[in-house]
């Protein structure tokens, strides 16, 4: 920690995330914005939410490496918008991979990863958060209107994980991509 990556000033927040393919990947990076203008959208599933790591990055990624040897690629299949009540924040319901996803949390958070999450893990995909209370139902309209007339594959598949970090700006870094099929694409 300390020193600069990719010119930014990295922190102890680490998340495990797939992220989805174009063009619905495209899309949604294009609806997040329209909801939130200031975000800098990368579509992802999110398999282990934002934590701190409880030992160092290359212990968390070679646990990591070694554990998701058990599962096999995979399909998400998206359905509706909804919105969490407690928290106003906004997502698409995973309508069908949902089971999987629940797995793979479940078997992942462990070792260097391990976090006890203030929430119950629940699969979606974040379309807005954080938002101004007096327009969080306004947003929320405006995103079923957005994802009802998106009229292509809503489908995707879940074959390759990555390990990322977040940084003092709230970029999020990729540190590492592991294949499901266990070919591992190394970032650095």
């Amino acid at each position: 920690m300390g020193c600069l990556q990719n010119g930014y000033d990295p922190i102890n927040q680490y998340a495990l995330v797939s992220y989805i393919p174009d063009p619905l990947g495209e899309f949604l990076d294009r609806l997040r914005v329209r909801l939130a203008p200031e975000c800098r959208p990368h579509a992802h599933v999110t398999v282990l939410p934002p934590r701190p790591l409880q030992g160092p990055v290359e212990v968390a990624e070679s646990e990591l490496r070694e554990a998701t040897s058990q599962f096999q690629p995979f399909e998400i299949q998206l359905g509706d918008v909804e919105m969490f009540a407690s928290t106003k924040v906004i997502y698409i319901e995973v309508e069908r991979g949902e089971a999987e996803l629940r797995r793979m949390h479940r078997k992942l958070n462990c070792g260097a990863v391990l976090f006890e999450e203030p929430y119950d893990f629940h699969p979606h995909i974040t379309l807005a958060q954080s938002l101004p209370p007096e327009g969080v139902l306004d947003s929320l309209s405006l995103a079923r209107e957005l994802w009802s007339a998106w009229k292509d594959s809503r489908t995707f598949p879940v074959d390759q994980l990555s390990f990322v970090q977040n940084t003092q700006q709230n970029i999020w870094i990729d540190l590492m991509h592991v294949r499901l099929d266990q070919q591992l694409a190394g970032i650095r």
